[in-house]
């Protein structure tokens, strides 16, 4: 290698882990995670036509916290007997839902939306598998498509999402419609961009249902009664769920 072309390579390792990963390097490193969901669904709007603001309001719904001043999804998030945590690292929250498991609990939220893994672990390869950011808006933006073609609007579809007894659905619409209008305000700006003046509601930075303290949480998809939208007896059947579970392993 000529002494020049040496100079470049070294100059080049020294800049490409900043340029590289473009607007995650210019966010704090606690936001990485973050930005794992906002990309993923991103591509989920993408391939599947749910609208992306649908599927980021509901992502901050679901997981939503406060990452050096932003809102923001987080991908390694659980829900499970009334409790939500979110942690650091994939291979905590990986730890933490076999933990749970080994205890006997199977009705575990999982990821940046929340996927239960009683009702929905089959179409994944493994519980470790709904922790993919990709997976598991994939998953979301396919079951929310399904529950816009039967409800007739995504206000419903995401009320139903939550759960299909009335008095939960409507709850959980609230807090939707709530980041949805920060979403297409602009006042929560995409993880990895910077934050414009603060349109929206004073209380949108508080965490999501599923990171609530325990003692007074939002009811979440794992606790939605038996006729809720993510339990058995009303999963869409003979649709893109079920034609398309499998190629999300």
């Amino acid at each position: 290698m000529r002494y020049v072309d040496s100079l470049r390579a070294i100059r080049h390792s020294l800049i490409c882990p900043v340029v590289c990963v473009g607007l995650i390097a210019s966010t704090p490193a606690a936001a990485v995670p973050a930005s794992l969901c906002e990309r993923a669904a991103q591509d989920a709007a993408t391939a599947t036509g749910v609208p992306l603001a649908v599927l980021r309001a509901i992502a901050l719904t679901e997981t939503g916290r406060t990452v050096s001043g932003v809102a923001a999804p987080w991908p390694w998030t659980t829900h499970a007997a009334g409790e939500g945590r979110w942690f650091d690292t994939r291979a905590a929250a990986e730890a933490h839902v076999r933990s749970l498991r080994a205890a006997g609990l199977e009705s575990i939220d999982i990821g940046c939306f929340q996927i239960n893994l009683r009702w929905h672990g089959d179409a994944f390869a493994s519980p470790e598998a709904m922790f993919d950011p990709g997976r598991n808006a994939l998953y979301a933006a396919r079951f929310l498509s399904e529950l816009h073609a039967e409800f007739g609007s995504w206000t419903a579809a995401a009320g139903a999402y939550h759960s299909r007894t009335p008095e939960l659905a409507e709850r959980y619409t609230r807090r939707f419609l709530a980041h949805l209008g920060d979403v297409e305000t602009g006042a929560a700006p995409p993880v990895g961009t910077a934050p414009g003046p603060r349109r929206g509601r004073a209380s949108f930075g508080a965490p999501g249902p599923v990171l609530q303290a325990a003692a007074a949480p939002l009811v979440s998809v794992a606790a939605a009664a038996t006729t809720g939208s993510l339990m058995p007896a009303s999963l869409p059947r003979g649709s893109l769920l079920v034609a398309n579970a499998r190629a999300l392993q």
